[in-house]
């Protein structure tokens, strides 16, 4: 019987729903300022989210020829700014937490649960999310941050959540996944983690075959009940609370 540890947190759509309404916002004001005739409505985005790292995208999107021929300086400058606008959207509160993940991070807190991130969004992207949405005592009490190229291959490889957990000296068998997304999940799976996900507009419709609970999101106690799309351990849940994740885990 596996005890629950440590929690690792995916971010973009997982901690705050930042697709939509931040990354392509700020990728569109980046485009726009540098000149490019080129817009990511919200179906294009969500093709591209299919593409793991902001700078992968922007190669993606050339190599199917929507955008012109650039080097990839100018891929990693694009980016930059698309960050430095990203960071402006969250400053401005435009971009709060989902629900649910307040409670649930101070519930396991207060539980003495090992918390850390495991993401492929940049350091200054997720410096900023914690900084505004969520506090700047989370710096804190998240024990690992693990964001952006600090691994050479980016979700669906495993590769962040092995290091996320090497830097803890935590094993997967004890080590529980919050994510949003199919790559995130099969990052995760590949880690050897058990893993809940709460889907968005933009991955709902993602395979998720496996997957120990995915629910709509994590939601609360006194708000309508979350929608559970697939739940492996009959928890029949209204919201998702940390009793679950240790059910989860024993299991």
């Amino acid at each position: 019987m596996a005890e629950l540890k440590c929690i690792l947190w995916d971010v973009d759509g997982t901690l705050a729903d930042t697709e939509r309404d931040g990354h392509r916002v700020a990728f569109n004001m980046a485009f726009e300022e540098a000149g490019h005739k080129r817009e990511w409505d919200v179906p294009t985005y969500g093709e591209l989210l299919a593409v793991t790292g902001g700078k992968e995208r922007i190669a993606y999107d050339i190599e199917r020829g929507d955008m012109h021929e650039m080097p990839y300086d100018e891929i990693a400058g694009l980016h930059a700014r698309k960050t430095v606008h990203y960071q402006n959207l969250i400053g401005e509160g435009r971009i709060p937490l989902r629900p649910g993940v307040r409670r649930l991070l101070e519930e396991a807190y207060a539980a003495g649960i090992t918390l850390g991130v495991a993401t492929t969004t940049t350091p200054s992207a997720l410096d900023a999310l914690i900084e505004h949405s969520l506090g700047k005592e989370w710096f804190d009490r998240f024990a690992v941050l693990a964001a952006g190229d600090i691994v050479p291959a980016k979700k669906p490889a495993p590769d962040i959540y092995t290091y996320a957990m090497e830097q803890l000296g935590v094993n997967p068998e004890n080590t529980l996944a919050l994510e949003d997304s199919e790559n995130g999940w099969k990052s995760a799976h590949a880690a050897g983690l058990k893993c809940v996900v709460t889907v968005n507009d933009y991955t709902r419709s993602h395979d998720f075959t496996g997957a120990d609970l995915v629910v709509s999101e994590l939601g609360e106690p006194n708000a309508d009940g979350v929608e559970v799309l697939q739940d492996s351990h009959n928890l029949a849940l209204h919201h998702v609370e940390l009793k679950h994740l240790h059910t989860i885990m024993q299991d």
